[in-house]
């Protein structure tokens, strides 16, 4: 990925010239916790202003960069993230402890959030989530599958979350999303094992064959856990 990298950021300084002021690597990538199929290579790229005028400029980079596989970068304004840590106190702590820098200066480095605006994201972030998954039970319970593929693509967003609810009980959260839904678990006083059994099938290394009422079990068991993390962020300052 260094080669791809390196062509990306120099697309994109012949895109954005002196606006460019910052090209960061954020999420599992930076964390060392990438898995193949299941992770994404997340870039954040900060200007000094942003225009309809920059975005056509980019989209040339942007879209050799997609057909890669790659998602599209998000696009702030150096202002916005300094001015954007109550609305996204999620994301940017997400960022804060697992970032690298391909260019620029870290524009993330001086970020600040409040527990109050973190608790509320994130309990507003574990229900819907809760809601989506769900919604998506129902199409995906037909099959072993199914299942497995929807409980291991939305675990990860689980796990990110469950990093704030460790900052939230005052716990420092570790690097990978393994060991920090485990601690998650260990912190609330919780059932680990069906997550340690969904991360087991997102590395493809399920021993145990799953059947149709094993998925299905372990779904609900999977859905049962993730209902108490939410009573417990719900619960802090009450």
């Amino acid at each position: 990925m260094k080669h791809q990298f390196a062509s990306f950021v120099d697309d994109l300084r012949s895109s954005h010239g002196d606006n460019l002021a910052a090209v960061i690597l954020y999420g599992s990538a930076a964390a060392g916790d990438f898995v193949s199929e299941h992770s994404d290579y997340n870039i954040l790229i900060a200007l000094n202003k942003i225009a309809p005028a920059d975005l056509r400029n980019a989209q040339p980079t942007i879209r050799e960069w997609t057909k890669l596989g790659h998602p599209v970068p998000v696009y702030f304004t150096v202002s916005e993230i300094k001015n954007s840590a109550d609305v996204f106190p999620i994301e940017f702590s997400q960022m804060e402890v697992a970032r690298k820098v391909l260019y620029g200066t870290d524009v993330l480095a001086d970020v600040e959030f409040s527990d109050e605006n973190l608790r509320h994201q994130t309990e507003f972030e574990l229900r819907s989530k809760l809601i989506l998954l769900r919604r998506h039970y129902i199409p995906a319970s037909t099959s072993v599958d199914g299942l497995k593929g929807l409980m291991a693509n939305s675990l990860s967003s689980f796990a990110a979350l469950f990093r704030a609810v460790l900052l939230l009980k005052g716990v420092e959260p570790p690097i990978t999303k393994r060991e920090v839904v485990a601690l998650t678990a260990a912190t609330l006083g919780i059932d680990g094992a069906p997550f340690e059994k969904i991360f087991n099938i997102r590395g493809n290394n399920f021993a145990e064959k799953l059947d149709e009422t094993g998925a299905n079990t372990l779904f609900g068991e999977y859905m049962e856990q993730i209902e108490k993390v939410i009573d417990a962020v719900d619960a802090i300052g009450k």
